[in-house]
Order: C-alpha cells, then sequence, then structure tokens
C-alpha cells in the first residue's frame, strides 16, 4: 500500500512538473507574441530582453539554486560575446549556429575559469573576488584591443542567414524568432537541470554543505559544474548579443551589466526560473518606460520600486505571488 502511494504522489510530482513546464512555455510564447504586436517597431528591446534574460537564468542557477554570492557575472555573458564576435570578425566564420556554439564554450569556459576561484570563498570574500574577476575581465577586454576593437568595439560582425534562408534584416525579425527560440529552448532544458539529482544535491548544497559532505558528496565539485553550466548559458545570451546587435562592446563585461543581472533576479525572485524570466522582463519595461517618461529622475523611479519591492515582497515579484497562491490553495477545503 504504502509503495503505490508512493508510485502515486511520485506520479503526480511528475505530472504537476510537466503542467508547470508547458505553463512557462505558454507563457514565454505569450509574452513574446504580446510584445511582437504591441513593440513593432522596436524589436531590438525585445531581443535585448531575450538575452539579459538568458543571463539572469544563468545567474540564477549559481546563486538562487547554489547559494553563491556573485557580481561579476557578466564576464561569463561577454566573454561568450567576444567569443561569438572574433569568430566572425577576425575568422570570417558567420554560420549563426556556430557563433552560437562559440559563444557558448566561450561562456562555459569562463564559468570554469571564474568558478574555480570564486568557489574557494565563502560569503563576503566571494563578492570581493567576483568583482575583482569582472573588472579584470573588463580590463583584459580593453587592453587586447587587437582582437577585442578595446574601447572602440569589436566591429565587422556579419552573421549569415540562419540555415541560408532567414536573412538578419534591420527590424530585427530574425533576430528577435531566433532568440525566442532560444529561450525556450535553454529554459526547458534547465527546467529538466534543476528537477534532475544534480539539481537536487545542488539545493542540497546551498541548504546545508556540511550534511552534503558527510554524505559523501563533493560540494565544491558540484558547485564548478553548475558555473560551468551557467557560464555555457550566460555565453548563449552573449552570442546572441553579439548576433543581434553585430558588436560587441565592453559594456557587456561592465560591473553594471552585472548588478543589473542580480537587481532582476531579486525582483523577480531567486531560485526559481519563473522567477528570473519575470524579473527580467518586469525591470526592463519599467526602466525602459519612466527613462523615456522622465529622463532625468528615472533612476528614482526604478530605485523607489526596487526599495517596495524588497520591503513588500522580500521573495520577489513572482516568488511572493506563487506562495500566496501555495497558501490559498492549502488552505481551500
Amino acid at each position: 500500500m504504502t509503495l503505490v502511494m508512493n508510485n502515486q504522489t511520485e506520479r503526480l510530482r511528475h505530472r504537476r512538473a510537466l503542467n508547470a513546464d508547458l505553463l512557462g512555455i505558454a507563457a514565454i510564447t505569450a509574452i513574446a507574441a504580446i510584445g511582437y504586436f504591441a513593440f513593432p517597431d522596436n524589436l531590438a528591446l525585445l531581443t535585448r530582453m531575450i538575452t539579459i534574460a538568458l543571463l539572469v537564468l544563468s545567474l540564477d542557477l549559481v546563486t538562487g539554486y547554489c547559494g553563491v554570492a556573485t557580481l561579476g557575472h557578466a564576464a561569463l555573458f561577454g566573454s561568450g560575446a567576444y567569443a561569438a564576435g572574433i569568430l566572425s570578425a577576425h575568422y570570417g566564420i558567420n554560420d549563426p549556429l556556430l557563433m552560437m556554439l562559440a559563444g557558448l564554450a566561450g561562456g562555459a569556459l569562463a564559468g570554469l575559469l571564474c568558478g574555480a576561484i570564486i568557489l574557494r570563498a565563502h560569503g563576503l570574500p566571494q563578492l570581493v573576488l567576483s568583482i575583482a574577476l569582472i573588472h579584470l575581465f573588463h580590463e583584459f577586454a580593453n587592453k587586447a584591443s587587437s582582437w577585442t576593437g578595446g574601447s572602440d568595439g569589436l566591429s565587422g560582425i556579419a552573421p549569415d542567414p540562419i540555415f541560408g534562408i532567414f536573412e538578419f534584416d534591420l527590424y530585427g525579425h530574425t533576430a528577435f524568432f531566433f532568440g525566442l527560440t532560444l529561450l525556450v529552448t535553454v529554459f526547458v532544458l534547465l527546467r529538466l537541470l534543476v528537477r534532475s539529482p544534480f539539481g537536487m544535491l545542488c539545493r542540497g548544497i546551498r541548504q546545508d554543505p556540511l550534511r552534503i559532505r558527510a554524505m559523501g558528496g563533493s560540494p565544491k565539485a558540484a558547485l564548478t559544474k553548475m558555473y560551468v553550466i551557467s557560464g555555457a548559458v550566460a555565453g548563449v545570451g552573449g552570442a546572441l548579443n553579439a548576433i543581434s546587435t553585430q558588436v560587441v562592446g565592453l559594456d557587456s563585461l561592465s560591473f553594471t551589466q552585472s548588478a543589473e543581472a542580480l537587481v532582476m533576479l531579486v525582483l523577480g525572485g531567486t531560485g526559481s526560473l519563473f522567477g528570473a524570466l519575470s524579473g527580467t522582463v518586469i525591470f526592463m519595461l519599467f526602466e525602459d518606460y519612466v527613462s523615456a517618461a522622465n529622463p532625468f529622475h528615472w533612476l528614482t523611479m526604478v530605485g523607489a520600486l526596487l526599495i517596495a519591492v524588497v520591503l513588500f515582497a522580500p521573495k520577489g515579484l513572482y516568488g511572493t505571488a506563487a506562495a500566496f497562491i501555495g497558501r490559498y490553495r492549502e488552505q481551500r477545503p
């Protein structure tokens, strides 16, 4: 009887997880469709939103699911962008899929390097190391101007049509749909990852690393693997940014980029892929709207929004809403 009940509970859990996956895909598609028709002349903003969403998702893997404090995650994003850009500008390899693979590899390699250094410390020293790393990456890209273009940026990126059919037009239609396909694919893969035994191990490390170590696990090895995966996701976002804008600047390796990504994650809610996506959409739309409405005081309004969220919704907007719905369901007869 107990075995049957356990099997039923497991099936119910899998069904709920599948429903959540389908709901997430439907939500991403619906929001993209609304954005496509609401901003037909500003698809560049929507594509930019997708690239940053990939960065925030990658940050959520190490911060939300693993509890690693970092303010230098843009190093992985920028590494992917420069890897894809250099492949095109210096080697003439303009196939978007190959550029995407280069970005993935560049981000993963940067993730391995950053993870090996950052994971040697805990808490506040981790933040210091991550800030030091983002400045080192930024300065290295600035000094290697023969490869990166330095402060002038890396230009000459000319992606070929996807599959030889879909050209990257000036209106941004191809870049938008290409980015949307990437985002949905990455979201599904990450949902499978965080529910896997490896994902559950990383959550356990965040909650009690000593117990995991006592059970024979290796927290550092698991966190390093997650850092590499996170770097690959951020690198895909960076490569998409290079392909869609056809230029890579030092701002892709800036501390500001890292800080904004962390703000978006906190705004939506850490430890949830849905929270990372919702935080990105809300922050970027709010920022775009208020900066256009009041170019002189828009930062004040953004700051007021963040203070309100931290004070009244400490789990983030999505996290607080999900907790409220969960309590409502439990109270239903």
